[in-house]
């Protein structure tokens, strides 16, 4: 099928869907809640990752300071981060498997 036809075809079923012949699909969607990580944690998905606290900052686009902070348990690491933290903890070899780190 091609592009047109795939568009037609999509436009056609939205009108037969507002003339309430059509039901819509839906999907329901769950996202896992953000976990939180202690000081030693964060270091320990670091140190797994084989990466220095210079390259974890880079890798997760903070400063080093921030890196510093957060192993010390000074600051907790935010949403996006505790995000990547999640992702790097249940795959080390992430960073570099998804070109992130070179």
């Amino acid at each position: 099928m091609s592009v047109f036809d795939e568009i037609k075809t999509g436009l056609n079923e939205a009108i037969e869907y507002e003339k309430g012949k059509l039901r819509a699909n839906a999907k329901t969607i769950n996202v896992a809640p953000i976990e939180e990580f202690t000081a030693s944690e964060i270091k320990e998905i670091r140190k797994n990752a084989g990466m220095t606290q210079v390259l974890f900052a880079n890798y997760l686009g903070v400063s080093l300071k921030t890196v510093e902070a957060w192993e010390a348990g000074r600051n907790k690491p935010n949403g996006t981060a505790r995000r990547m933290l999640s992702i790097t903890k249940r795959n080390p070899h992430f960073p570099r498997s998804s070109g992130i780190i070179l």
